[in-house]
């Protein structure tokens, strides 16, 4: 038990080895190898977040060497919390996501798995560790087998977008590192506790130290899409192969905003932010312009995967303009939606590769009669629509409820006026999809018959229990989310 941290990303960069050779063998044995290194690693993350609630947080010594001169595994009730969410995404994407890699790429379907498993390694690590340099590697680790799985999808112009992606990944890896560079010089340690004790001690006027913060913060910005640097997002996650895209969706922009929380909180420090930096009013004007400007883009979109990932864009500014807010109330909101917006984006795009499944495409003109032909899916889709419009008892309403309380203790109308707007063109977008799938006659080609009766078409089981499952969660979320800001979020942010 008290390796548990250190199995939780042990597991799946093992499995990825494993599955690797496991290739020459039976290819289909990688599959299975990677379903219990992630499903290992959900477990080793479940009892790690049951030990950070019963002791407080959790201090991990790769290799035994002490910080600040070893790297250090620290959990929170922060990151346990983000842990636990990776590794539950991880491990029902996988049960998803069989049948789809199997048709899009059945030659390389060992590979998928091998770098499905080091993104899910890069992401936990990113998540878990203590120490400013690990960080990048891991994040590196985490690009660099994006770039590959997107480039395994849609011929032509998947690859486009993964080079579009590695261009701008390594300009915010660059920032971030040059960023860590700078603390260095002037802290000469690496480990974020370390760190931050030094930099009590160092005024607040320092050039170096500013020079950090703004090269690491704009460097995270870009990593998480933050409007107008986003530009790579849309077309990496709309061309990758289903089973990644409904993995990357989720989690690669949630798990950069907490990079950023931690950078702010945990290292530079909230005095230093926000009392001496004074950019809280401007980066939540950022956040609100990446809120409308995803909300007006998505209405544009002929594409139901265009449009979705247009209001990624959307959703990443109610969490960047929440945590700038400068209160608790706002904080907690921001913190509450990485892990409401993972579980509804989540569920959107499992909805979506289903249809994509059954369907093919996922252009507006083909999602006709899909109320009739894919009830289950459907059904999942609206639940997470609603959530994302914010209606409750589904989790989007709460999250949003502690941002909007926020907004207004800040005195940012704005910000709360865009949070509103936003929910309004997210139910615009919607319901134009609803009406699509319910009231527009449906093709020949997707199951109508001349007397007028509708074949059920729906995706496999396989693909419908996690839907329901996070669908479920969903709403769980929302009924429990007194619990979670009372026993994981304040605790962290008093």
């Amino acid at each position: 038990m008290n390796h548990m941290p250190a199995i939780l990303v042990l597991a799946p960069l093992s499995g990825a080895f494993f599955s690797g050779l496991a290739a020459w063998i039976k290819p289909s044995f990688s599959y299975y190898i990677a379903l219990a290194a992630t499903l290992l690693s959900g477990v080793a993350a479940t009892c790690v977040l049951g030990d950070v609630m019963a002791a407080g947080t959790v201090q991990y010594r790769m290799a035994g060497w002490a910080p600040p001169m070893g790297i250090e595994l620290r959990i929170d009730s922060l990151n346990a919390m983000v842990l636990v969410l990776i590794s539950a995404i991880a491990f029902l994407n996988l049960v998803a996501s069989v049948r789809s890699v199997d048709r899009e790429i059945p030659d390389r379907a060992p590979s998928f798995y091998v770098m499905y498993q080091l993104f899910v390694v890069g992401l936990l690590g990113v998540t878990a560790t203590g120490d400013l340099f690990n960080l990048y590697v891991l994040i590196e680790i985490t690009s660099l087998t994006s770039y590959t799985m997107i480039a395994l999808g849609e011929e032509g112009r998947s690859h486009l977008a993964a080079l579009n992606y590695i261009f701008i990944g390594v300009i915010g890896a660059s920032f971030y590192l040059l960023g860590v560079g700078y603390l260095y010089i002037t802290t000469g340690s690496l480990n974020m506790q370390d760190v931050a004790v030094i930099l009590k001690q160092i005024p607040g006027s320092s050039s170096a130290v500013l020079t950090a913060f703004v090269l690491c913060i704009l460097g995270v910005w870009i990593k998480m899409a933050l409007f107008p640097l986003h530009v790579w997002l849309p077309n990496a996650y709309a061309f990758a192969p289903v089973g990644f895209a409904r993995v990357v969706a989720p989690l690669m922009t949630k798990v950069m905003v907490y990079v950023m929380v931690r950078l702010m909180i945990t290292v530079f420090g909230l005095d230093y932010v926000f009392n001496t930096l004074h950019l809280a009013d401007i980066v939540v004007w950022l956040g609100v312009i990446a809120i409308l400007a995803g909300a007006f883009m998505a209405l544009f979109q002929t594409d139901l995967r265009k449009m979705l990932t247009y209001i990624i864009v959307c959703e990443i500014g109610y969490m960047v303009g929440g945590a700038w807010l400068g209160n608790t109330l706002g904080m907690a909101g921001a913190i509450l939606h990485i892990l409401n917006d993972a579980l509804m984006t989540f569920a959107l795009f499992l909805a979506l590769g289903n249809i994509v499944y059954v369907r093919k495409q996922v252009a507006f003109s083909n999602l006709q009669g899909l109320f009739a032909t894919m009830p289950w899916t459907m059904a999942g889709l609206v639940l997470a629509a609603l959530s994302i419009i914010g209606v409750p008892p589904t989790c989007g309403f709460f999250s949003k409820w502690y941002l909007v309380l926020g907004a207004f203790e800040a005195g940012a109308y704005h910000f709360a006026a865009a949070l509103i707007i936003s929910s309004l063109v997210c139910a615009v977008l919607f319901f134009k999809v609803f009406e699509i799938c319910f009231f527009e006659p449906m093709a020949t080609s997707h199951g109508h018959h001349d007397y007028g009766g509708v074949v059920m078409t729906e995706a496999p089981v396989s693909m419908l229990v996690p839907l329901g499952l996070v669908s479920t969660a969903i709403v769980a979320a929302g009924v429990y989310a007194g619990t979670i800001v009372n026993t994981l979020i304040l605790p962290f942010l008093q």
